[in-house]
């Protein structure tokens, strides 16, 4: 009697008593190892063809050793590229004895539950609590940023920054200071801001905070960097 059973991905013709090698199983030799996807059973000229298995039947086997096989030579070329490589490799293998072949009455082994603790389940529950509150640390991440100084007429990105760095960040910050108080600032950065006329900063300011953009955008065009 033999079967055609399938063992680690490949089909094999097996009879009791009969060494195979097989690809690597994950056991230690000396165990005994079955597998139950008999795919064709002969019992003495009666074929069995499964569909896709044959239902009962099964392979029963002892790992004698693991072993590796000949060595295989991968060698890959470019042509016109100056691109060539060679590559080694030993394929892992298991050689096994068949013990018996079973036409009826096969069990295969149940694999073990593995029990997964409470507290893991637990905390998989109060996952969605941390998406609720993600929201609100986005809206106080944008509220902390502050508004862009830089769509006031005059107001470059350095400029920005000086006013950022004196508490100034957000348009009504910029409406309540002074003309004078802003041209202190710029001119205890350097000579270099003296030529920037932050007369129409606060008006502009004022006008952003408000919302009114058309009105800002439509005196903007007749300003010349701020004047």
């Amino acid at each position: 009697m033999y079967a055609i059973v399938e063992i680690a991905g490949q089909q094999f013709k097996v009879e009791k008593d009969q060494k195979v090698f097989v690809h690597r199983l994950d056991a230690n030799e000396g165990d005994q190892v079955s597998f139950s996807d008999v795919l064709l059973l002969d019992q003495d000229g009666k074929v069995t063809v499964g569909t896709p298995v044959v239902s009962g039947a099964g392979v029963k086997a002892e790992v004698l050793r693991h072993l590796k096989g000949d060595k295989v030579i991968v060698f890959k070329k470019k042509r016109r590229k100056g691109y060539q490589k060679a590559n080694g490799h030993r394929q892992y293998f298991t050689e096994i004895l068949v013990k018996d072949v079973l036409a009826s009455g096969f069990k295969a082994p149940e694999a073990p539950r593995e029990e997964k603790p409470q507290a893991v389940a637990a905390v998989k529950k109060e996952a969605p609590k941390a998406k609720v509150e993600a929201p609100e640390k986005k809206a106080s991440k944008a509220a902390a940023k502050g508004d862009d100084l830089k769509k006031i007429e005059g107001i470059g990105p350095k400029i920005a920054e000086i006013l950022n760095e004196n508490g100034v960040k957000t348009f009504a910050d910029l409406a309540a200071m002074d003309a004078g108080k802003i041209k202190e600032i710029l001119l205890a950065k350097g000579k270099r801001y003296a030529m920037h006329n932050p007369t129409t900063w606060p008006k502009q300011a004022a006008l952003a905070a408000e919302g009114k953009w058309d009105e800002l955008k439509k005196w903007q065009d007749e300003l010349d960097g701020g004047k």
